[in-house]
C-alpha cells in the first residue's frame, strides 16, 4: 500500500517499457512519461500560432550509458552527437536534440514537410517540453502522445528507428482531424494589454479614452467582459474568454483585452494579432507556476503579446523596465517607449526607430517624435489617476494609455480629455486606490484606501501612495493579505515591507483566495516577514471588512488606513459609506497631498500675500483668501500673522483663538500657540500665555522658541529665576553643541542653584 499523500506506481506498460524481475516484485518506474499534452488555441510562447505542447519525463533516457546514448543517435541518423554523462544538463540537451530529431521525422512521414519544432528544457533535468504547430486538434493532440510512445519505443534496441516512426505516424494519420483553431482574427482594431501590475487599470483607461472619443468599445480584463461601461459577464477574463466576449459585441468599433500570463500558458492568445500592445512592466508574481520560476521567463511570456503586433502597428514598451524595453528586439510593429525619466535613453532609441516616445516633462505629459517639438498633453496636476502626481505607477499607466490610444487612431482630444476625466474612484477603476474620507467616532476623518495590490511592487506602490495622503504626524495602518498561490518568500517579503511602511498591520484572510494553503500557513508566513522588522503580535481577521473595521478603530484624525482588497471590494465599499465616508474626488485628494507636505492647496496664494508691500494690502488680501474659503482654520491663521504683524495684537488674538478652535494642523498648529501666547504677552496676559507654551513642550520639549517664551512669560509673571533655571535645563536637552555639552554638569548645577529641579 503507498503511503498517505502518494500514488501508487503506474503498473508496467510496453510503453513505459517498465520490466519487473517476477509477479511479486513492484513495478519499475516508468523510462518515458507523458506528463502533459496541452492544446494551444492562440500565438503562445512557442509559436505565433496554434501549437500543441508537451511534457516528457524521461528517466530511461537520462540513465542511459554513453555507448548505449550513442548507439540510439547513430539508429537515428544523428551526426556528431555528444551524449554527456548520465544525468547531466549536457545529456538533457543531446535528450532534446534527440526529441526534435523525432518529430521532424515524423512530421515528413506524415506528410507535414518541414514541420516547425521547439524544445526547452522543463523544471528538472528528466523533463523537456516540446511544442510543434497544429492544423487539426484531434490529431494533433494525437501526434502530442505519440512522441511519448516513439520515445518509449526507441529504447528497445531491438526496434529500427524507422519501424517506430512508421508506426506512430500510422496511428497519426488514423486520428480523425478534429476541429480547427477557435482563435479569433479581430476584424476591428484592437490592443492587448500585459504586465505585471497595472494591466486592469491600463485597459479600463484606454477604454475610457475610446469612449469619449464616441466609439463603440468593449474591454476584457480580470474583473469581467464590459461593453461601454455595462459589465455583461463577470469574472476573470483576462484570457482567450474575455477576447471572445469582446470581439462578439455587435457594432464594435475597438476592442482592449486585458491579457494575463495565465491565459497565455494555457491556451494561447485569444486574438491572432493585436493592432497595438502594451506591456507596463514585469515584476515577481505567480513565479513558481505553470513552469515559469524566473523573471527573465515571465518577460518571455508577456512579450508573447508584442510578438503578434501587425507591422503597422504600436507596440508600447516600459521604457524603465529593462526586461519590458528589450522586447522591443522581437518586434515586427514600431516601439513607443514611455517613461517617467524624460532623458531616458529608451525615448531616444525609440524616436531613433522610427518610432513615439511619450514622458513627463516641466510637469505635463509630452509626445516626443522623430521631428517636431514635444506635444504637451495635459499637465499630470490635472490627471486624476494620478493622485496629483503622488502615484508614480498611475503615472506611467496614464502615460502608457495614452501612448496605446494614440496609436490605436483615438483622436488627440479624446485622450487628453479622457487623461482629465479619469478618476481613481469606484465609476472609474473599481478596487484600484479607491479613496475614501471616513469620520471618525473621535472626531476628525481618516482616508481609507481600497486596492488590489496583490504582490510586492503592488503592496510598495499602496505604501507610497498612503504616506503620501497621511496628514504631517499621522500613521498609516494596513490591511495586508494576498492569494495563496504565492511563494512562501514572496510572502514573507509583503511582510517584511508592510512591517517597514506601517505603523499599524492587520492581516486578513480571503478564504477564497486560499488556494491549496490553509489560514495558519499564510498568516505564519506574513508573520514571519513581519517579525523579521520587529513587527510581532499582529492581530489577524477572518474577512477584509473586519481588518478594516478594526484598523478603523484605531485610526486618528489625518491617518490612512489601507486595505488590500481582493474578495469584499462590494462590502466594503458599502460599509464605507453607510458610515459617513464619502469617495474622495480630484480636488480632495489634492488637498489631502499638499496637506501631507505640510502645504496648502494655496500655498502659492499664501506666499504672493506675504509678498505684499505693506501692512494694509495683506490683511487685505488675507482676509480675501479666509472669505472665499471659510472654514479654513490655515487662511485664518494667515490673516492673524497679518494682524500681528502689522502691530494689531488684540485683533490677531482672537483670530489665532478661532484658527486653533478650527482644528488647526501641524506644522501649523504649534506656531500658531506660540504667537499667540507672544502677542498674549504683548498686551500684557502673560498668565494666559503660560499654559499655551507648557502645551508646545509637552509634544515639542526641544523647541527653543518655546522654551525662550517661557522664560520672558515667567519672567513678566516674576518668576526670574524659575525661568532661567528652566531655560538653561531645556536648553541642555535641546542643543548638541559640543562646548555645551562640557559643561553640562556645571550649568545643571547652577540651574538647581536657581530652582531646585522637581524630584
Amino acid at each position: 500500500m503507498p503511503h498517505a499523500g502518494t500514488e501508487p506506481s503506474p503498473q508496467p506498460t510496453d510503453v513505459e517499457l517498465a520490466t519487473a524481475s517476477d509477479a511479486a516484485a513492484p513495478a519499475a518506474p516508468p523510462a518515458v512519461r507523458v506528463d502533459e499534452v496541452r492544446v494551444l488555441d492562440g500565438p503562445n510562447l512557442y509559436f505565433a500560432r496554434p501549437a500543441i505542447k508537451v511534457i516528457l519525463h524521461l528517466p530511461g533516457y537520462l540513465d542511459l550509458k554513453r555507448t548505449e546514448a550513442e548507439a540510439l543517435a547513430a539508429r537515428l541518423g544523428m551526426r556528431s552527437a555528444r551524449p554527456g554523462r548520465r544525468g547531466s544538463a549536457l545529456r538533457q540537451r543531446f535528450v532534446m536534440r534527440v526529441i526534435r530529431t523525432v518529430m521532424r521525422r515524423l512530421g515528413t512521414e506524415i506528410g507535414a514537410g518541414r514541420l516547425g519544432v521547439r524544445v526547452r528544457a522543463g523544471q528538472t533535468a528528466l523533463d523537456v517540453v516540446l511544442a510543434f504547430p497544429w492544423v487539426h486538434r484531434t490529431r494533433g493532440r494525437v501526434a502530442g502522445e505519440q512522441v511519448g510512445a516513439v520515445m518509449a519505443a526507441l529504447l528497445d534496441r531491438s526496434r529500427r528507428a524507422d519501424e517506430v516512426i512508421e508506426a506512430a505516424a500510422a496511428e497519426i494519420l488514423a486520428a480523425p482531424d478534429g476541429p480547427g483553431p477557435s482563435v479569433l482574427t479581430p476584424t476591428v482594431p484592437v490592443a492587448s494589454v500585459t504586465g505585471t501590475n497595472g494591466k486592469t487599470t491600463t485597459t479600463r483607461l484606454m477604454a475610457h479614452m475610446c469612449m469619449t472619443a464616441g466609439l463603440t468599445t468593449a474591454w476584457s480584463s480580470t474583473d469581467g467582459v464590459v461593453v461601454m461601461g455595462e459589465t455583461k459577464e463577470e469574472g476573470d477574463f483576462s484570457g482567450p474568454a474575455g477576447a471572445r466576449g469582446v470581439l462578439e459585441t455587435p457594432g464594435l468599433d475597438i476592442g482592449i483585452l486585458e491579457t494575463a500570463r495565465g491565459g497565455m500558458l494555457l491556451k494561447g492568445m485569444g486574438v491572432t494579432a493585436n493592432d497595438v500592445s502594451v506591456v507596463t512592466n514585469v515584476s515577481a508574481d505567480h513565479l513558481g507556476l505553470q513552469g515559469i520560476d524566473t523573471l527573465d521567463q515571465l518577460a518571455e511570456v508577456k512579450a508573447i503579446v508584442t510578438t503578434v503586433t501587425k507591422p503597422q502597428g504600436w507596440v508600447v514598451l516600459n521604457g524603465d523596465d529593462p526586461r519590458v524595453w528589450a522586447m522591443r528586439f522581437g518586434i515586427k510593429a514600431k516601439p513607443w517607449a514611455f517613461s517617467l525619466d524624460p532623458a531616458s535613453p529608451a525615448l531616444w532609441e525609440s524616436i531613433n526607430a522610427g518610432g513615439r516616445g511619450i514622458t513627463v516633462l516641466d510637469g505635463e505629459i509630452v509626445v516626443l517624435s522623430p521631428n517636431g517639438d514635444p506635444d504637451r498633453l495635459v499637465k499630470i496636476v490635472d490627471v486624476p489617476m494620478t493622485l496629483s502626481g503622488l502615484s508614480r505607477n498611475n503615472i506611467a499607466n496614464a502615460l502608457a494609455g495614452a501612448a496605446a490610444a494614440l496609436g490605436l487612431g483615438v483622436p488627440r482630444s479624446a485622450v487628453v480629455e479622457g487623461l482629465r476625466t479619469f478618476a481613481p474612484d469606484p465609476e472609474h477603476n473599481w478596487g484600484r486606490l479607491n479613496t475614501y474620507s471616513v469620520p471618525l467616532d473621535a472626531g476628525g476623518k481618516a482616508t481609507v484606501i481600497m486596492d488590489m495590490a496583490h504582490n510586492e511592487a503592488g503592496l510598495e506602490a499602496l505604501l507610497e501612495v498612503s504616506r503620501g495622503l497621511a496628514a504631517p504626524g499621522g500613521a498609516v495602518r494596513l490591511g495586508l493579505g494576498c492569494a495563496g498561490d504565492r511563494a512562501d518568500e514572496a510572502i514573507v517579503s509583503m511582510g517584511e515591507i508592510a512591517g517597514h511602511g506601517a505603523e499599524e498591520v492587520a492581516l486578513k484572510i480571503a478564504a477564497h483566495y486560499l488556494r491549496g494553503r490553509t489560514e495558519d500557513e499564510l498568516l505564519g508566513l506574513f508573520r514571519e516577514g513581519l517579525a523579521k522588522v520587529g513587527v510581532l503580535d499582529v492581530p489577524s481577521h477572518g474577512t477584509e471588512l473586519a481588518a478594516l473595521q478594526a484598523l478603523v478603530q484605531h485610526a486618528h484624525d489625518g491617518d490612512v488606513v489601507a486595505l488590500m482588497c481582493h474578495a469584499e471590494r462590494a462590502e466594503v465599499d458599502a460599509w464605507v459609506r453607510a458610515n459617513g465616508g464619502k469617495v474622495d474626488d480630484a480636488r480632495a485628494i489634492r488637498r489631502k497631498v499638499v496637506a501631507a507636505r505640510g502645504e496648502h492647496e494655496l500655498e502659492s496664494e499664501i506666499a504672493a500675500l506675504w509678498e505684499a508691500g505693506d501692512d494694509a494690502a495683506r490683511i487685505a488680501t488675507a482676509q480675501q483668501l479666509v472669505d472665499g474659503h471659510p472654514g479654513d482654520a490655515r487662511l485664518v491663521f494667515e490673516l492673524a500673522g497679518a494682524h500681528d504683524a502689522s502691530g494689531d495684537e488684540q485683533r490677531a488674538i482672537g483670530l489665532y483663538e478661532q484658527a486653533l478652535a478650527a482644528g488647526l494642523k501641524e506644522p501649523h498648529r504649534h506656531r500658531a500657540q506660540l504667537q499667540l501666547a507672544s502677542s498674549l504677552r504683548v498686551v500684557g496676559r502673560p498668565a494666559e500665555a503660560l499654559p499655551l507654551l507648557d502645551d508646545v513642550l509637552a509634544s515639542r520639549p526641544h523647541n527653543t522658541a518655546a522654551l525662550m517664551f517661557r522664560a520672558l512669560v515667567q519672567a513678566d509673571l516674576g518668576q526670574e529665576r524659575q525661568g532661567l533655571a528652566d531655560l538653561i535645563r531645556g536648553t541642555l536637552e535641546a542643543t548638541t553643541d559640543v562646548d555645551t555639552q562640557a559643561y553640562r554638569r556645571a550649568l545643571r548645577a547652577y540651574a538647581d542653584e536657581l530652582s531646585p529641579a522637581a524630584d
